[in-house]
């Protein structure tokens, strides 16, 4: 599963609450029944103002917290989806203002990790290479928000954050690939309509399975008249193949290879002179490496002579940090999850999925694979407890339902048509690309990511099959961090440069 790892207008409170209630053209077909009879069920969102100081300019702001119904083809209330809206104040057209939509993956996760922390204007204090602080955790002003540059709305699929199905049994029809995009697309056309920003510049942004749910998203909506200017695609996974560790499946041992190489580097297990190299230049060998010599003698299989075995052997104990008895052992094939326990063993610990620059200590050292992701341990209880904190005291929504921030609230997942789990939606990229000539793609990356890797990501988006003439269209940055790079305090100011840069080029001139 992958994880996260990983989703607003008015100077007075009398003009925010006439952008909190849907318009009075909208609310017969959204907000009410075509009987004719309201909904009881149906919610009226809480609407708070606020204020934040960004580059020496005060933002002022209104947010909007709620739900939205999501309706079936009879009219029937089927669940209700949890949205968290940032608008500007003060802006002279508001319905013509750039808006993006945010959420993250799982499947399963909220959208907290985005929300707060990199692109709403509160974030949780972390330590600066991104460690957990000290308890109690708090929320503070975030001088790299995204919200100078567009409105957010943060979505919480159903079955997270406290959005949920009315009845138990109809959460399996939004637990998989295809009912999960079609519910938040729904979600989207029903904001556009009951806040009127149809004439608004339109982004997406995802994280981890947040990445292939945007990528869906883009093909999908584009046939129901929605395009986007923009997708941007945090720690993106749109190929399942490039992550399986299957028999048969060779991709992800090539693929995971760099990330390899980045994560023995910072904890120092490369040989001398990769290790002096620098992480930039290691992973580039090891990249090029990785893509000739090492999937070459893979696809040997027992074809490999003695020598030809001896050879890769050496290569891959100088790339990944591991002796060579243990590579000769699982036949020059590491999966992540031994990866990860093996690279410290001798130190008796292990290194992070999410975020491999963090370590853990098991029970036993010589177990085969990890007791818990460390990474995940340190960013778990900051962000549950500073968002419940946040979602009452400040946006003043109540609410008794606990708030799924990762798993609890889902079902088995529905791969669809994907057999044995290589769900894949790059093709829906490229058709949204085709459809829409004018839309741009950002792509960041963390270099210490092992839940879905860089070079991963690079070698999806170099198989989607996409003309030469938008290949100008996509922009990429990678980081050194892991899969949430915005808890490293340098990462988030590079990814606020490098998504301000992205924005401005993505939007139509003037």
């Amino acid at each position: 599963m992958v994880l996260p790892l990983l989703v607003l207008i008015a100077s007075s409170a009398l003009a925010a609450q006439q952008l909190a209630t849907p318009p009075k053209a909208e609310a017969s077909k959204a907000g009410v029944r075509d009987s004719g009879q309201a909904d009881p069920a149906d919610e009226k969102p809480a609407v708070t103002t606020h204020s934040i100081k960004v580059a020496g300019k005060e933002l002022k702001y209104t947010v909007t917290t709620g739900k939205l119904p999501i309706r079936n083809a009879a009219d029937e209330t089927e669940a209700d989806m949890f949205f968290v809206a940032y608008t500007l104040d003060g802006e002279a057209k508001p319905g013509a203002r750039p808006l993006m939509f945010s959420f993250n993956g799982g499947p399963g996760s909220s959208s907290v990790w985005l929300h707060l922390g990199a692109l709403g204007p509160k974030r949780v204090k972390m330590l600066g290479d991104g460690r957990m602080p000290p308890p109690p955790f708090e929320t503070v002003d975030n001088e790299h928000t995204w919200l100078d540059q567009t409105d957010l709305v943060f979505i919480d699929p159903v079955g997270t954050g406290y959005s949920r199905p009315r009845k138990p049994e109809l959460g399996k029809k939004f637990w998989g690939v295809e009912g999960d995009i079609e519910s938040v697309g729904e979600f989207i056309r029903l904001y556009l309509g009951r806040y009127e920003r149809w004439a608004s510049p339109l982004f997406l942004v995802g994280e981890s399975y947040g990445t292939t749910r945007a990528a869906g998203l883009s093909g999908h909506l584009i046939e129901k008249g929605i395009a986007f200017n923009g997708i941007l695609l945090i720690s993106s996974i749109l190929n399942f193949q490039t992550a399986r560790f299957m028999k048969g499946n060779d991709l992800p041992y090539v693929l995971f290879l760099p990330t390899y190489t980045a994560t023995a580097w910072y904890h120092k297990k490369l040989p001398g002179d990769l290790q002096k190299s620098g992480l930039r230049r290691a992973v580039d060998e090891s990249k090029a490496w990785a893509a000739s010599g090492y999937a070459e003698a893979l696809a040997k299989g027992d074809r490999l002579t003695p020598g030809e075995r001896a050879d890769t052997m050496g290569k891959l104990s100088r790339y990944t940090g591991i002796e060579r008895r243990y590579l000769d052992q699982v036949d020059l094939r590491v999966e992540i999850q031994h990866f990860i326990k093996e690279l410290l063993r001798n130190d008796r610990k292990t290194v992070g999925r999410l975020d491999s620059r963090f370590e853990g200590i098991d029970e036993l050292a010589v177990s085969e694979t990890p007791d818990f992701d460390p990474a995940m341990a340190i960013i778990r209880p900051p962000y549950t407890a500073a968002f419940n904190d946040y979602v009452r005291r400040e946006l003043n929504y109540k609410s008794d339902m606990p708030y799924y921030i990762l798993g609890g609230g889902i079902g088995s997942w529905n791969w669809g048509s994907a057999g044995r789990g290589y769900a894949d939606v790059s093709e829906a990229l490229r058709a949204a690309f085709a459809k829409n000539p004018y839309m741009k793609l950002f792509v960041g990356s963390g270099y210490f990511d092992l839940a879905t890797p860089f070079f991963a990501t690079e070698y999806t988006l170099s198989h989607m099959g996409l003309d030469p003439s938008l290949r100008k269209n996509i922009t990429i940055a990678e980081y050194e961090a892991g899969h949430m790079m915005y808890i490293h305090d340098v990462s988030l100011e590079k990814l606020r440069r490098d998504v301000a840069d992205f924005l401005r080029n993505a939007l139509p001139a003037k």
